[in-house]
């Protein structure tokens, strides 16, 4: 163990918060999702394939997360010992939402692996995860608040999954949604998640004599790889969208609706 505090000696103090962080989204898609559904939804629930139940409690653990970690990581965007050296600077409370999004994102991760659907959906969890433990060095901390604002969403993309999941394919309500969501999705993570890209190498560019290659090589790699998949992404929710709105029986609509891709979280079940 002290072998990785000596990597990241930033985590020490984060640690609890980490594993609470992981330990609460298995609990809750484990435990509580089940028992919610059980008890409320009864025979609907317990007719649903394995899978089905599932991808419910991933999509809860999704918005559960994004509920949390936006208001906690809009609270640190302008640490001023963050914005002075946006390459090592360090904050004790960005530590502590940079040890949520941790734990969040190695549960993500494992989840990915173990229900595989799609590589997509492995490397976003994946990439996510090393980003923010590899912050702990401590490294790129400046930007830890930025990226996770891109969660914003994440809110309107399990909306709009929850609407065709419970027969409301195609109304206005998911119409509603499904602009909120591109108009979201276009202005954090392609627009400004674009722009603090650009910073972000920035940065990367700057630190190269006083990072070790591979910490800058990593997070480099990462951010290529999640805003790639932020453009494929949003691409293949334009189509879904004019197709389950441009007509249609229902159940072209709602097939045209599993399509819609976001953060790695909209599967066919």
């Amino acid at each position: 163990m002290e072998s990785v505090y000596a990597y990241l000696p930033k985590i020490r103090p984060h640690l609890p918060t980490l594993v609470a962080s992981f330990s609460s989204f298995t609990l809750l898609q484990f435990v509580l999702v089940p028992l919610f559904g059980s008890l409320f939804f009864g025979d609907t629930w317990r007719k649903m394939s394995p899978r089905a139940k599932n991808n419910w409690a991933v999509h809860i653990c999704s918005q559960a997360h994004a509920i949390v970690i936006i208001p906690l990581a809009w609270r640190v965007l302008d640490l001023p010992e963050l914005n002075d050296d946006r390459a090592f600077g360090w904050h004790e409370a960005s530590g502590s939402v940079q040890a949520v999004a941790a734990g969040y994102f190695m549960w993500d991760s494992l989840d990915a692996i173990v229900h595989f659907d799609n590589i997509g959906f492995v490397l976003h969890g994946l990439t996510c995860g090393a980003i923010y433990i590899l912050s702990f060095t401590p490294y790129l901390s400046y930007y830890a608040a930025r990226f996770l604002m891109w969660e914003l969403s994440t809110l309107f993309l399990n909306v709009h999954w929850a609407l065709d999941k419970t027969n409301r394919t195609g109304g206005s309500l998911q119409l509603i949604n499904g602009v909120l969501l591109l108009v979201t999705f276009f202005a954090v993570r392609l627009v400004a998640g674009g722009y603090w890209s650009y910073q972000f190498y920035e940065t990367l560019f700057q630190s190269l004599d006083r990072a070790p290659f591979a910490a800058i090589l990593a997070p480099g790699i990462g951010n290529l790889i999640l805003q790639g998949l932020n453009w494929f992404w949003f691409t293949k929710m334009i189509a879904a969208l004019q197709k389950r709105f441009a007509g249609g029986s229902k159940k072209e609509k709602q097939l045209n609706g599993t399509a819609i891709n976001g953060n790695g979280k909209h599967k066919e079940d």
